[in-house]
């Protein structure tokens, strides 16, 4: 089981912050650094400093960490072209010496996409975008060097592109995949994912999906243990009741709805809970939500007990 950093920037955190965060995430052994990516706050944490661009973040920490892997969840394929994040992706993943993870849904916030002109399409055509943006990528990234690609769909039209740079990865960054959609999602996570991940939801609905994607894997031949299958999860961890209790109070959540619906308690709760998750689900990867970013004790603490335990 591995256990990721996943941050919440636009509900209140400059660069600063989230640099310091990694910083600390890489130094106390985790693998992986993670933030949304999000052009306005989605709950109702204060509003400054306000939104900041999930791709200039990845390239900036690129430079500014050695080890640790970095990665969005997860890029909607509202807010960009797909061959202009061709190129942004390949160059942050050599800036980072091939860390980078790209993570790529349909989008579902309607809101931001207003607040920054951005259009806003229906479920429907926001899946197919998602269907063409892969295959767009994928045939990018996949063009030998010399050779040109092109590409002619409903939403997007490349022509004679270079298809240059090309990722540090070959033959490309892990893709990695979420939603909640249960008949088109599951046949494209099973054409192009490396991971396959879902946020904040129930044990229940999670599994089922999963079965879901195993299934469409079965039907085009792919083995699906070559998915890795994850959660992203709230975390609200304290050595004591007390310290659970102010931690849950700074995020302005209660104990007792943390501890329904999230990895909250003590150590031993938590990796409990963590456990359940695997049994139920079968996932070898989680993304812990953290939400205070100022509390960087609360990642010494999983580190040291939680960590060891999974």
């Amino acid at each position: 089981m591995e256990l990721r950093i996943f941050t919440e920037p636009q509900e209140g955190a400059g660069h600063g912050d989230l640099l310091r965060v990694a910083r600390h995430a890489e130094a106390t052994g985790f693998p992986a650094f993670f933030r949304s990516d999000h052009y306005m706050r989605t709950g109702t944490a204060a509003a400054h400093p306000g939104p900041s661009d999930a791709w200039v973040t990845l390239g900036a920490l690129a430079r500014e960490t050695s080890r640790i892997r970095l990665g969005v969840l997860l890029s909607p394929v509202t807010f960009r072209y797909p061959g202009a994040l061709a190129v942004t992706i390949a160059q942050v993943d050599e800036m980072s010496g091939g860390r980078v993870e790209f993570g790529i849904g349909s989008g579902w916030f309607e809101g931001e996409h207003h607040a920054i002109g951005a259009p806003f399409p229906t479920k429907g055509e926001r899946v197919d975008r998602l269907g063409e943006q892969l295959e767009i990528l994928t045939g990018l990234w996949g063009t030998p060097v010399g050779d040109t690609y092109s590409f002619e769909g409903k939403h997007y039209r490349i022509v004679d592109s270079p298809a240059l740079p090309k990722p540090v990865q070959g033959p490309h960054p892990p893709i990695i995949m979420g939603g909640k959609g249960p008949k088109r999602l599951p046949r494209l996570v099973a054409r192009y994912a490396n991971e396959f991940n879902n946020s904040l939801w129930d044990e229940e609905n999670t599994a089922a999906q999963f079965d879901r994607v195993r299934a469409a894997c079965a039907e085009i031949g792919r083995d699906p243990a070559e998915i890795t299958f994850s959660v992203a999860q709230t975390i609200c961890v304290g050595a004591d009741e007390a310290t659970v209790a102010a931690r849950a109070e700074k995020i302005g959540r209660t104990v007792e709805d943390l501890r329904e619906k999230t990895l909250t308690g003590s150590p031993a709760e938590v990796v409990d809970k963590i456990g359940r998750w695997r049994e139920r689900t079968g996932i070898s990867r989680v993304y812990l939500q953290v939400l205070d970013l100022a509390d960087l004790d609360h990642l010494d603490l999983i580190a040291a007990e939680v960590v060891p335990q999974v």
